[in-house]
């Protein structure tokens, strides 16, 4: 049975077999098996087939007429898993990025066939667009003339749904009548014949009737004017016209809208009568519409309806007369007679004393506990004596308002008001304003030694009842107790709660913050106090004694500020700043002797102090004793031998003009610090001012190579080579330095400047282009771009510089110039006011102020800029600095310096 051959063996396979199909085993596929690979099995139709070789019909289902190429589907019932949703998303980023890359040409293209197809196919608006254009040209009679639109079409007319009209025939008396009404008559009778054609032989009197017209204006302005309820006039005879240039017509949509909200209101006053703020909305909505009359009489049925509530009285008594008002709150205080409003505004109808007094007390027996009405009453009193008695009371029925406690305390002796406060305090333990007052009250009284006990036993007492007042709070009250003149009282406050919630390692930087922020509020007192207690509590911290002393030079007296100074080296001698603060102080006030014994003293504690040295120095080389100073430098270089002793050496000999001096210094400190740049500076100065230009530049050169960070130096050789008539080793001397020193603006503009000195215009701004990339948030790069611009264009630069450096006083400064040169004086010197605000320090902006209020500002303006600029002391900015540190300029105070630096500058046109 197994040996003999099967019948299929050796035969061609049936249409569309695929081998294992049937159990599910399909083995591999090609792309040319895609086709008839399917599992359902469609028998040949050779009828169909027939069909379709004659060309009759092609079916487009058929599988043999697919695209092998397109694979939808072929996959589907295949399990979808993590790679396959891998592969697809990396697929759709494919066509993502590919539909990306055809979007701008495939958009440009449906803009052109959107384009073409509104040509072709243009909108209703758009066919009649030169029609409407022609429209403006039209004038009204021509606008009158166009007919109106009507339906032309006959199929949507519709038919007219007027009935018919009737006519009904007239009787004959009808017809004559209108006739003899509407005709006329030909003949004259008997009397008219007589008259010459005139029926009535009365003249006509034009002076009555103009009478009887304002007779009756007259009547109806009474009848408008009358007040229904006392019969008198309200118009103002003079004020009418005025009052009627007063009205405001109302528009439709605000009446539309009265009309809504009366309406709505209606309805809530119908539907609850008994609730107050709808009448209340309703009277004012007929106040806001101007029927006053019609507002009243709804809120007084709103008081009918609301007996109890006082909001709807007081608005009954807002909306009437006085003489009415009266009337009105006497029935409100029968309905409420709790009521402390209705009594006040009661009190406040009347206008003599003696009626208010009486309204108060009548309105004191039935609320006997208001503070309001106690309070309004005392202060009706002119005798202080009636005040008191007032008091008494008011304290005995109202034990627990502190006010009246305080204000009787206040009227009372010293003896009484110190029982009277012991009273409040057992009234109210809970009060610090009594524990206050009590302070106060010793204080005014001459016993200092009782305040701080006091405040110490109130801050104890408050916190044993329990009330917890924050140190801020406490920090407030001192600052009001200062306000009100009680010093002490304020000093003892701060003494007894400053330290309270404040952790053992805060409590220095806590209290400096407070006490910035007393200064802040203009509470001086205060911030000394708190100063004296943090000192008290870190003796040793020389910052502390710093903060005070800037405070008592600020707004203390100079002894003041003596008695802290000394106080300050006693407990930190090593601070040199507080020494050199004591005897600049004296030096200031000319007392010479006191400065060097200060200096002296400081040396004794400092014996090696650099700072303490040059200061000794400065005070003896600005009062002119130069051999005392001379000494001192060499004690100084000796003893320190820092570099800044050895440059003021060479300083004093230069200003002695002992050049052959100066120059040993110079030499012996360069081999000592090779590397400090102002000693190489100048001796570059040096000579230069002697005419040895071509040694200067040596000395530059040797610098530049011991100092390649020094752009002060840079500047200086490039500068010196210039004028030696070497511009391209200038240019290429400050290339090197930008190589060198990378991103420095200073560069930048000494080398944009050398080409506008050389009128190099398109060079500078070039090299202002580069200098914007390289540093755009330069101050000193801005104001030269600026003012390289066309006047016109400076403003579009200016603000172009704002955007990168809003906060750079040399922009803001060269902003104010532009301002002084477009004649907006206050603008200008706002902006030079602003420009000081951000750098106090900067001496630039304050000589360009002082120049601009020399040509624009008044005596008391020039000499505010002075002030300023004493006050400021500043050290900094590039006209400033060549001519305070300029030889010839030593020793000069900073006013000095400030006329001959504003002399200097010259306004760019």
């Amino acid at each position: 049975m197994f040996g003999s051959v099967k019948d299929f063996m050796g035969k061609p396979a049936p249409p569309n077999y695929v081998a294992g199909l049937g159990r599910g085993a399909t083995g591999f596929t090609t792309r040319s098996d895609i086709g008839p690979a399917r599992e359902s099995v469609v028998e040949a139709d050779p009828l169909k087939d027939a069909g379709g070789a004659a060309g009759g019909n092609d079916d487009d289902d058929d599988d043999r007429f697919q695209d092998p190429d397109n694979e939808t589907g072929l996959f589907s019932t295949a399990p979808y898993e993590q790679d396959d949703e891998e592969a697809d998303r990396v697929w759709d980023l494919i066509d993502a990025k590919m539909d990306e890359r055809r979007k701008a040409r495939r958009e440009q293209r449906e803009r052109e066939e959107l384009a073409k197809y509104r040509k072709e196919r243009p909108k209703i608006s758009q066919q009649f667009a030169d029609l409407k254009r022609q429209l403006s040209t039209i004038d009204e009679d021509e606008w009158a003339a166009i007919p109106e639109v009507s339906d032309l079409v006959g199929k949507n007319r519709k038919r007219s749904k007027v009935p018919a009209e009737r006519f009904t025939p007239m009787s004959d008396t009808m017809i004559a009548a209108a006739r003899d009404k509407l005709g006329y008559n030909q003949t004259l009778d008997a009397t008219e014949q007589q008259l010459g054609g005139i029926a009535s032989s009365d003249v006509l009197n034009f002076r009555e009737i103009g009478q009887a017209r304002d007779k009756v204006l007259g009547l109806k302005l009474d009848q408008v004017s009358s007040d229904s309820a006392s019969g008198k006039t309200t118009v103002d005879p003079k004020g009418y016209l005025t009052d009627l240039n007063s009205v405001v017509l109302k528009s439709d949509a605000e009446i539309g809208d009265i009309k809504k909200a009366r309406l709505l209101l209606n309805s809530v006053i119908t539907t609850n009568p008994k609730h107050a703020p709808g009448w209340i909305a309703a009277a004012r909505l007929e106040e806001v519409a101007g029927r006053a009359v019609h507002a009243r009489n709804i809120i007084a049925k709103g008081c009918e309806q609301c007996p109890k509530n006082e909001d709807v009285w007081l608005e009954a008594a807002r909306l009437n007369t006085p003489e009415n008002t009266k009337i009105i709150l006497a029935d409100a205080v029968r309905h409420l007679p709790q009521s402390v409003k209705i009594w006040l505004k009661a009190v406040a109808l009347e206008t003599e004393t003696k009626a208010k007094k009486k309204v108060l007390r009548r309105a004191l027996e039935f609320i006997p506990n208001s503070v309001k009405l106690w309070r309004a009453a005392v202060n009706m009193e002119e005798n202080p004596e009636d005040a008191k008695v007032l008091l008494s009371r008011a304290v005995e029925l109202v034990p627990l308002s502190v006010d009246l406690w305080l204000a009787l305390a206040r009227l009372e002796t010293y003896e009484n008001a110190q029982k009277v406060l012991n009273k409040a305090r057992a009234a109210i333990p809970t009060s610090h304003e009594i524990w206050i007052a009590a302070a106060r009250l010793q204080e005014e009284h001459g016993k200092p030694e009782m305040v701080d006990r006091i405040i110490a036993l109130g801050a104890k007492a408050l916190a044993q009842s329990g009330v917890l007042l924050d140190r801020e709070q406490w920090i407030e009250e001192a600052e009001r107790c200062e306000t009100n003149g009680s010093v002490m009282t304020c000093q003892a406050i701060i003494k007894a709660t400053i330290g309270m919630g404040v952790e053992e390692e805060d409590r220095k930087s806590t209290w400096m913050e407070d006490a910035e922020s007393c200064v802040a509020h203009g509470a001086i007192q205060t911030a000394r106090a708190i100063y004296a207690h943090a000192l008290k509590e870190f003796p040793g911290k020389a910052s502390i004694w710093q903060q005070a002393a800037y405070l008592e030079k600020s707004h203390g007296t100079p002894e003041s500020l003596e008695e802290l100074l000394q106080r300050a080296v006693k407990y930190c001698p090593q601070a040199e700043v507080l020494w050199l603060m004591g005897a600049k102080e004296k030096w200031m006030a000319g007392d010479v002797e006191s400065a060097r014994t200060i200096l002296e003293e400081a040396f004794r504690a400092n014996p090696n102090s650099e700072q303490i040295w040059l200061a000794a120095v400065k005070v003896e080389s600005e009062n002119d004793e130069y051999d005392r100073a001379r000494k001192l430098l060499e004690l100084a270089r000796k003893e320190s031998g820092t570099e800044r002793v050895w440059m003021k050496s060479v300083m004093l000999e230069r200003q002695m003009q002992n050049y052959e001096q100066c120059n040993l210094l110079l030499d012996e400190a360069l081999e000592k610090f090779p590397t400090f740049d102002k000693l190489w500076m100048i001796k570059g100065q040096l000579e230069e001012s002697q005419d040895r230009l071509p040694k200067a530049r040596e000395v530059y050169n040797q610098a530049v190579k011991n100092c390649p960070k020094s752009v002060t130096l840079w500047s200086l050789l490039a500068l010196l080579e210039e004028k030696l008539g070497m511009l391209t080793k200038a240019r290429a001397t400050l290339e090197k330095a930008r190589f060198v020193n990378p991103k420095t603006a200073e560069l930048w503009v000494q080398a944009i400047r050398i080409e506008k000195r050389n009128n190099n215009v398109s060079a500078a701004k070039s090299m202002a282009a580069k200098a914007l990339q390289e540093c755009p948030t330069s101050g000193l790069i801005w104001t030269e771009v600026i003012f390289m611009e066309a006047r016109p264009q400076r403003k579009a630069r200016s603000v172009d510089a704002l955007k990168k450096c809003e906060h750079d006083p040399i922009v803001v400064t060269a902003v104010a110039r532009l301002f002084w040169t477009d004649r907006k004086i206050e603008k200008a010197r706002n902006w030079f006011q602003k420009a000081i605000q951000i750098d106090p320090d900067q001496g630039d902006s304050f000589a360009w102020w002082y120049k601009f209020e020399l040509q624009h500002g008044t005596k008391e303006q020039q000499d505010i800029c002075v002030k300023r600029c004493v006050v400021a002391e500043p050290h900094h900015g590039e006209h400033w600095q060549a001519v305070a540190k300029d030889v010839k300029n030593i020793g000069k105070k900073t006013e000095d310096v400030l006329k001959l630096c504003a002399d200097k500058l010259e306004l760019v046109k």
